[in-house]
């Protein structure tokens, strides 16, 4: 683990902040953050999380910068299944099965499957996703997504940028990190330029055997959520990005 300094350094220099602009927005003086990012002072409790609030960390990076500067964590990590959770487990639950009959994904910061509600289940479970499938590594596998995804280069530079842009948000994701240089290594993905053309989203073509299923997705997440992982889960939820894909959709789950 980084000590305090080091982590607040760096944590500075990714949000290209000054010393003169973090002490700022912080209302400290420059000199007392000068000595905080050296060693010089030691920071109260307060001071760690005005700075990290500042900085806009997420709240395990929030917890790591307490537990640098010797501090006790700030915000809990429960698992799901603890009785603190049970109105976020049953919030979870009414969103996905209301999104019926179009298909939802509950994905956890490295875009691991939380859940899912019956449609994605019927439509994904062939494919092997399940409860617990990382999205990263089937992302990474040519083998399975370029089979189920009719526009796969298109879609591959997509969440390539994707990835990128999540992890420089947090600071920084191994998981993130890694398999973004592993897309960015095919090069039919590596090479490919958006087209200029005139729609609203990026539909994702999925092929599931004779079907094929035209979709787009948006995403929501936790408002002032407190737990450690609960602020970094994302609730997917995909919509027919045609009529086809919309009757076919509600057929399935007729």
């Amino acid at each position: 683990m980084q000590d305090f300094p080091t982590s607040l350094r760096g944590w500075r220099r990714t949000r290209r902040l000054s010393q003169l602009a973090l002490a700022s927005e912080a209302a400290v003086s420059p000199r007392h953050l000068a000595f905080l990012e050296t060693g010089r002072a030691r920071p109260s409790r307060g001071m760690v999380l005005r700075l990290a609030e500042v900085l806009d960390l997420p709240r395990s990076d929030q917890n790591g910068l307490l537990t640098a500067a010797g501090f006790a964590p700030h915000f809990p990590a429960l698992p799901l299944a603890a009785d603190e959770m049970a109105q976020v487990r049953q919030a979870m639950d009414w969103t996905i099965r209301r999104h019926a009959p179009y298909p939802a994904l509950i994905l956890d910061r490295v875009w691991r499957i939380v859940a899912l509600n019956a449609p994605a289940q019927t439509l994904f479970g062939p494919a092997g996703f399940a409860e617990g499938s990382s999205l990263l590594a089937a992302a990474t596998d040519t083998a399975v997504f370029s089979t189920l995804i009719e526009n796969w280069i298109e879609v591959g530079h997509h969440t390539l940028l994707r990835l990128k842009a999540e992890s420089a948000r947090a600071g920084g994701i191994a998981d993130l990190d890694c398999a973004a240089t592993r897309l960015a290594a095919n090069p039919a993905i590596a090479a490919y330029r958006p087209k200029t053309e005139n729609r609203a989203v990026l539909p994702t073509i999925y092929r599931m055997g004779d079907r094929r299923l035209a979709m787009f997705s948006t995403y929501a997440q936790f408002g002032a959520a407190e737990e450690v992982s609960l602020a970094d889960m994302k609730i997917e939820l995909m919509f027919p990005a045609n009529e086809e894909t919309r009757l076919l959709l509600q057929r399935l789950d007729g």
